[in-house]
């Protein structure tokens, strides 16, 4: 199946590279691209493109609210947020605002083909390095209180959470916990129900936000944001 995609940059030059190297590709299509947000925003409600790539600093609508906006009438797009720096505090926001990832403009294509691809599959691109850095980073901010319905989890279900905010995949959760892949997928359909997510970026943004390693350390349990 063709992957649609919709390629968001004010930046024409940039906007051409991507064009250039995704047209390589047997799989993926470039459908349309977008000057600036409120473009990205009309194009993905007209063409409906399987995954957005948005820049998150664009003129009148930035990446942000576009995604945002493509979101709330689209819950089920996938967006890749495009950015030059990995620490940016927006790529933390757009996380909260449901994308399914983020990319460094400058990451090689190999790279940036697989997160298209990962992403179109339906999963979220959040690999243990994003998750210590930016995550972890942007955490700081005042913590909301824990969601009530994390008290709907089970003690086994709050462990898969904690290790998918670790990054883990679903093989490495499966090794951590002594379960075969089979459960873990099942843990988390049921997390994702009781917490209403669409993906593991969102799972991954709930933990941090509602203190979950916080609670951990004070249980004498190591907190991600001191794992090296």
């Amino acid at each position: 199946m063709t992957i649609r995609v919709l390629v968001a940059d004010d930046q024409s030059m940039v906007r051409a590279g991507f064009r250039m190297l995704l047209s390589r590709e047997e799989d993926i299509e470039v459908v349309a691209e977008a000057a600036n947000g409120l473009e990205a925003v009309e194009k993905a409600a007209r063409l409906r493109p399987t995954v957005v790539l948005m820049d998150i600093r664009m003129p009148e609508l930035d990446g942000l609210e576009a995604t945002r906006r493509i979101l709330a009438t689209d819950n089920g797009a996938r967006i890749l947020i495009l950015t030059t720096f990995d620490l940016d505090e927006y790529v933390y926001e757009a996380l909260r605002a449901g994308a399914s990832g983020f990319v460094l403009k400058d990451d090689p294509a190999e790279q940036l083909l697989g997160a298209i691809r990962i992403v179109a599959g339906g999963e979220a691109l959040l690999s243990p390095a994003i998750t210590k850095r930016v995550i972890s980073q942007f955490s700081r901010i005042r913590q909301r209180a824990p969601q009530k319905e994390l008290e709907d989890l089970t003690e086994r279900e709050l462990e898969v959470l904690r290790l998918i905010a670790r990054g883990l995949s679903n093989a490495e959760i499966g090794q951590e916990l002594y379960i075969s892949d089979t459960t873990v997928k099942t843990h988390i359909t049921h997390i994702f129900q009781k917490l209403d997510l669409r993906d593991r970026v969102q799972a991954v943004v709930l933990a941090y936000e509602s203190g979950l390693f916080d609670t951990d350390a004070r249980n004498g349990q190591p907190d991600e944001r001191s794992v090296r």
